[in-house]
């Protein structure tokens, strides 16, 4: 299964405003996607509560998971913003 880690790069980590950025965008591929702390369980994408859960802060490697790569790559590629840029 396609798989990346990436490094969070919201200033505050994976918090509310970047966990419900990336679950919307989740959500909207229509097709399961996992994030998963350096060692830890994968959580639902689609869920910024599970995102949350993750406590992920700025500089965290996060794995991005998919059985379709474009998922990945676009989820991939949002977690590595700084989502609470203006």
């Amino acid at each position: 299964m396609p798989s990346t880690t990436v490094t969070v790069g919201s200033a505050v980590g994976l918090h509310a405003r970047p966990a419900t950025v990336i679950s919307e965008a989740a959500t909207a591929l229509g097709v399961p996607v996992t994030l998963a702390a350096d060692g830890g369980e994968p959580v639902d994408a689609g869920s910024a509560l599970m995102i949350m859960t993750l406590g992920a802060e700025k500089g965290a490697s996060i794995t991005v998971e998919s059985e379709d790569q474009a998922a990945v790559d676009q989820i991939a590629a949002l977690v590595a913003q700084d989502l609470d840029a203006e």
